[in-house]
């Protein structure tokens, strides 16, 4: 069976607090054994701390500590556990302007996160800053559309990722945003922006057809949705294929639920995207037969 007979188009996500996960799938038992968890976050924006006591919004709410609780007792649950960010990890609070971004890739390197996409905001103390807070990331920093073979990030930033999940491989590359006119030149210096589309059908056609990845997973920080031509997850999502999951950022999206698209296949792929701050972190479980093909998958929403 295919893995668009499995994923339906009214995708259901609830907060694990109150009912749990919500099964896409007319399977009602699939085996735990044979699963993958995604966790992941965007435009975190520095918010180490939770927000304060008072504030008139999110009292108490967020914060790395918080977070660092809920992905171990999903790590403890499943040990197939994947853990991404879409970009925008600096900027927000005097964390960053103090630290610079070491704190933020400290931190993120502590809760276990595996790869992160460069969001716009990495920027903001120059791409050289960028470099330099590297030297504190346990992860990978993943960007396949910037060109940066003439900057300080040459060799430091990687196309695509692969990781080995037990008996499964993931793939996993990264598309940002236009930095022209949102960023200053003198902060990216030499990096070009190459079109994420066609960047991404290239990378898709590595991991899938040549790498033969399991599942393929696009790290995007170009934006939700927009009302004009300009490239967002919904236009990516159209005119690409084999991709599973669009973990997006910029927009600061709160998705109540993955939202399901045909691609250029015909085929559905997720995409989803959980606000800002650390107030949520998503959940995507998938759940693979022993052809190593996708049965079933489930999605929540983790409010911090």
């Amino acid at each position: 069976m295919k893995r668009s007979d499995f994923i339906k188009t009214g995708v259901a996500a609830t907060a694990l607090s109150t009912s749990g996960l919500s099964l896409l799938s007319s399977f009602s038992k699939p085996d735990q054994q044979k699963r993958i968890t995604i966790l992941h976050s965007n435009d975190v924006h520095s918010h180490i701390d939770p927000f304060p006591a008072d504030h008139s919004k999110y009292p108490n709410l967020g914060g790395a500590a918080r977070r660092m609780n809920y992905i171990n007792k999903v790590k403890a649950q499943n040990p197939n556990t994947l853990i991404f960010d879409a970009g925008d990890a600096f900027q927000g609070t005097p964390y960053f302007n103090f630290y610079g971004g070491e704190l933020e890739y400290k931190v993120m390197s502590k809760l276990g996160y595996h790869a992160s996409t460069i969001g716009n905001h990495e920027f903001d103390n120059g791409i050289d800053n960028i470099a330099a807070q590297l030297e504190h990331a346990d992860f990978d920093l993943i960007s396949s559309n910037y060109d940066l073979k003439n900057t300080s990030l040459d060799g430091l930033v990687k196309k695509h990722q692969i990781y080995d999940v037990g008996q499964f491989k993931v793939g996993v590359f990264g598309v940002g945003i236009e930095l022209e006119g949102l960023v200053s030149k003198d902060l990216y210096k030499e990096a070009k922006y190459l079109d994420p589309i066609e960047i991404a059908k290239d990378e898709v056609k590595y991991l899938k057809e040549e790498q033969k990845c399991d599942l393929v997973i696009c790290l995007s920080h170009i934006g939700y949705k927009y009302n004009s031509d300009k490239i967002d997850d919904i236009k990516l999502a159209k005119a690409t294929k084999d991709i599973d999951l669009i973990i997006g950022g910029h927009t600061h999206t709160f998705l109540e639920e993955p939202q399901v698209f045909k691609n250029s296949a015909g085929k559905d792929v997720m995409v989803n995207q959980v606000g800002w701050a650390g107030l949520q972190l998503g959940q995507i479980e998938f759940y693979f037969d022993d052809a190593n093909n996708v049965q079933a998958v489930e999605s929540s929403i983790a409010h911090i």
